[in-house]
Parts: structure tokens; C-alpha cells; sequence
């Protein structure tokens, strides 16, 4: 069933998330939520709708959103501002992305362009996949976490809440990196 979304973030990652969004074909942008967006400011053609403090005023004309926000403290306040407001959280899978039956996405996850969720894996709620990044199985993103391009964990590591894993950075087999914990571009964990 096709749902009426509002997308929060009008910046690049917000755009890339609107993009999979209209890619999939199932559900309605209803247009985006930016506290740093002129108001009368459009991406492609869908309207900016006001600020997250307006998104109650909201309810009625949308079913869902999307927090796509990078920073991952940020990411979480406004998951909370979304249930406050009465709205469902929608995660959203690009096409191109690769997610096992057996992976499980807590709410309002992003998976990108040429992603791969493996076997048992499980992203916690808020996680980000970014383009090309790997969840290998029996892997656990802890909530708000976000793997940048190319980010890999290998089979059963673990991301902690609000980790960060950018660019190119890895784990090894069964490393676990606390919360709030961020690896620099490239950077590798091994056990």
C-alpha cells in the first residue's frame, strides 16, 4: 500500500534518500522538513513544508517519515520528535541495495545505493548503510549507527549506538566498537 512521506533533510543525504524513495515507485514524497531551508525553497518539486518544529501541524497531509540526517545525535532527537508528532517511521531500501530475508532493520533505517545486509544481520533503529557499504551476517548495528561509502564489517562485529564508521573504514571478524565511537576514513579494526 502507497504511503505519504515527508522526508526530514533537504541537504545531500536527503536528497539521496528522496531519490531511492521515488526509485522504489511505491510511495508519495509529500515534500521535506529542514530547519535550515528557506521556506519557500523547493527540491526538485516538492516543496519545503517548514521546520521539524512544525511537523505536528503535519499529520494530516503525511503517514510516514524519513530522517535523513547524517549526524547520528541528531538522527536520534528527531526520531523522537517524529513519535511525539504521531508519525510511523519508514525505512527506506534503495533498489540497488542487497538486504538478506533473514537481516532484521529496527524503524526509519536508510539503506543505500549498492549496500549488501547480510545473513542475520540486524540494524538497529535509525541506522545508516550508506553507498556501497557492507553488513556481513550475523553483524549488529546498534542504534543510530552509520557506515559510511564503503564502510565494511565483517561477519559478527558490532557498531555501538551512534557509532560511525566513515568512509572506507572496516572491521574485522567479530570486533566490537563502542558507542559513539568513530573511525576515521580508511581505518581498520582487526581482534
Amino acid at each position: 500500500m502507497s504511503k505519504r512521506v515527508i522526508v526530514i533533510g533537504a541537504g545531500g543525504h536527503g536528497r539521496s534518500v528522496a531519490e531511492a524513495i521515488l526509485l522504489v515507485g511505491r510511495d508519495e514524497i509529500v515534500g521535506f522538513v529542514d530547519d535550515g531551508a528557506d521556506a519557500n525553497a523547493k527540491v526538485w518539486k516538492y516543496p519545503i513544508l517548514g521546520r521539524t518544529d512544525s511537523l505536528h501541524t503535519l499529520r494530516a497531509h503525511a503517514d510516514t517519515v524519513v530522517v535523513a540526517i547524517g549526524n547520528n545525535a541528531v538522527r536520534e532527537k528527531l526520531h523522537a520528535l517524529v513519535r511525539d508528532a504521531g508519525f510511523e517511521l519508514q525505512n527506506v531500501i534503495h533498489p540497488a541495495a542487497f538486504v538478506s530475508p533473514t537481516a532484521t532493520l529496527g524503524p526509519g533505517c536508510a539503506v543505500m545505493a549498492g549496500a549488501v545486509v547480510g545473513t542475520e544481520a540486524h540494524l538497529g533503529e535509525g541506522v545508516i548503510v550508506n553507498c556501497g557499504a557492507t553488513v556481513d551476517h550475523h553483524c549488529r548495528v546498534d542504534a543510530f549507527g552509520h557506515l559510511g561509502v564503503n564502510a565494511c564489517m565483517a561477519g559478527g562485529s558490532v557498531l555501538g549506538h551512534r557509532a560511525w564508521m566513515q568512509a572506507g573504514s572496516a572491521l574485522g571478524y567479530g570486533v566490537q566498537v563502542e558507542d559513539g565511537a568513530m573511525l576515521a576514513p580508511g581505518e581498520a579494526r582487526s581482534t
